[in-house]
C-alpha cells in the first residue's frame, strides 16, 4: 500500500474532527440560545437521534458492503454536511429532531463505511496501527476545533455560533472530497457472498454480537470526562470546577501523543485480548483512585483526580487498540461494513445510555458506585476472551475472502 491512501484517510479524519470539535462545544448553546429550544427538548431530541443512529449503522454498513465503501462513505459525509447546514435554517422542535436524526444516522453510517473502506485498502496486519494514528489525528483535530468553538463561545453572538456550525458543515464537505480521491474498493457483493447470503448475518453471529456488547460495556467510560467527572468534582470534592477542563485536555493530549505507541503491542487476536484484560484492570484502578477524591479539599482532591485521569487514559488507549483489532479480525472480509456497523453501535449505545447509568452510579452511590463501575470493566474485558475465541472458531475459509481493489460499485 502506498502512502497516498494513508495520507488521504488521515486528512479526511482531520477535516471532520476539526469540524466536530467546533460543533461539540457550541451546538448545545446554539440550540438553546439561538434556536430558542428548551434544554429538555434538545436532550430528548438528541437521545432519539442517537438511538436511531445506533439502529441504522448496521444497514448502512451493509450498504457499504453491497455498493462499495468509498461511494457510500462519500455520500454519508455529504449527508452529514447537509444535516449540519440544515441546523442553520431549521426552526421549531420537530424540524430540529428530524435534522438531528439525519445527522446521527449519517454519522453512524459513515463510521461503519469508513471502516469497511479502510479494511479494503489496508492489509490486516497494518490496520490497528493506522487506526491508532487516525485516533491521534482525531484528538488533535477535536482540540483545534474546540479552540475555534471557544472563540465563538467567547464572542457569544448568534453569528459566531452559526460560524462554528458552518465550519463543521464545510469540514465534512472537505472530508467527502478527500474520500472521493481514495482508490476504489470493489463492493463485497461482487467478490464475496453478500448477495446470496443471509440478510444481516451479523445478527445471527451470536459470539460476535456478544463481543460487541462487551465492548459497549467497556465504552461506559465515554461519559466520564464530559459529564460524570465535572459533576463529581463540583458536588463531591473541593477541587475547582475548571479542573474538569484540565482533565479533558490531559486526556486529549495523551491520546494524540501516545495512542500509536500503545497500539504497537497489538498484532493479532491473542495480543488484543491481553491488552484488553490489562485495560480492564487499569480502569478498575482508575475508578478506585477517583473514589478517593470524595470529600477532599482542593489540592489533595486535584492531585488524586489527575492521577485517576492518567490511569483512565492509559486504559482508554489500551481498550481502543484491542477492540479495533477484534472488530476486524472477527469479521468476515466480505461483510466488513455490516459487522463494523454492529460493532460501532457500542459507541452510540454508550453515549445514549451511559450518561444516565454513570451519573446514577457515581453521584447517587458515591464511592461504592465508583468501585462497582470499576469492577465491571475487568469482568467485561476478561469475558472478551472466550467470546472472541468462539467467534474466531466460527469463521470459515470462504468468509476470509478479502475485497479486491477495483472499480467502486455505486
Amino acid at each position: 500500500m502506498t502512502n497516498r491512501p494513508r495520507r488521504l484517510l488521515t486528512l479526511a479524519q482531520l477535516a471532520n474532527s476539526l469540524g466536530d470539535g467546533a460543533y461539540y462545544v457550541t451546538s448545545a448553546l446554539y440550540f438553546t440560545e439561538v434556536l430558542g429550544l428548551a434544554p429538555a427538548r434538545v436532550g430528548l431530541g438528541l437521545t432519539l437521534a442517537w438511538a436511531l443512529g445506533s439502529l441504522v449503522g448496521l444497514p448502512l454498513g451493509r450498504l457499504a458492503d453491497r455498493r462499495g465503501p468509498r461511494g457510500t462513505s462519500v455520500l454519508l459525509a455529504l449527508g452529514t454536511s447537509a444535516a449540519v447546514a440544515s441546523f442553520l435554517v431549521v426552526r421549531g422542535t420537530v424540524p430540529f429532531v428530524l435534522t438531528a436524526c439525519l445527522y446521527a444516522s449519517a454519522q453512524s453510517g459513515l463510521a461503519a463505511a469508513r471502516q469497511a473502506l479502510l479494511a479494503g485498502l489496508v492489509p490486516a496486519r497494518e490496520r490497528t496501527g493506522l487506526l491508532a494514528r487516525l485516533q491521534s489525528t482525531l484528538n488533535g483535530g477535536l482540540a483545534a476545533g474546540a479552540a475555534v468553538g471557544g472563540l465563538a463561545l467567547g464572542a457569544g453572538s448568534a453569528a459566531a455560533y452559526r460560524g462554528a456550525l458552518a465550519l463543521d458543515a464545510l469540514c465534512f464537505l472537505v472530508c467527502a472530497l478527500l474520500l472521493l480521491r481514495l482508490p476504489a474498493v470493489t463492493a463485497a457483493a461482487v467478490v464475496g457472498t453478500v448477495t446470496g447470503g443471509r440478510r444481516f448475518a451479523v445478527l445471527r453471529d451470536r459470539p460476535y454480537a456478544l463481543v460487541a456488547l462487551l465492548n459497549a460495556v467497556l465504552l461506559l467510560r465515554l461519559p466520564l470526562l464530559s459529564l460524570a467527572l465535572p459533576l463529581w468534582i463540583t458536588e463531591r470534592t473541593g477541587a475547582p470546577a475548571w479542573l474538569a477542563s484540565g482533565l479533558f485536555v490531559l486526556n486529549t493530549l495523551a491520546v494524540t501523543l501516545f495512542q500509536v505507541r500503545a497500539a504497537r503491542a497489538v498484532t493479532g487476536l491473542g495480543s488484543a485480548l491481553r491488552v484488553l484484560r490489562r485495560s480492564g484492570l487499569v480502569m478498575l484502578a482508575s475508578c478506585a483512585v477517583f473514589a478517593l477524591s470524595a470529600g477532599r479539599s482542593a489540592w489533595p482532591a486535584g492531585a488524586i483526580l489527575i492521577a485517576g485521569a492518567v490511569l483512565q487514559v492509559v486504559a482508554e488507549m489500551q481498550q481502543s487498540a484491542g477492540s479495533w483489532q477484534l472488530s476486524f479480525d472477527l469479521a468476515p472480509a466480505d461483510r466488513t461494513g455490516e459487522y463494523q456497523g454492529l460493532f460501532g453501535t457500542g459507541v452510540t449505545v454508550a453515549r445514549t445510555l451511559g450518561p444516565g447509568v454513570v451519573t446514577w452510579l457515581l453521584l447517587d452511590w458515591g464511592t461504592p458506585g465508583w468501585l462497582l463501575l470499576g469492577v465491571l470493566m475487568p469482568v467485561a474485558s476478561y469475558a472478551m476472551g472466550p467470546a472472541a475465541r468462539r467467534a474466531a472458531g466460527r469463521r470459515t475459509p470462504r468468509e476470509a475472502v478479502r475485497p479486491a481493489l477495483a472499480g467502486d460499485c455505486r
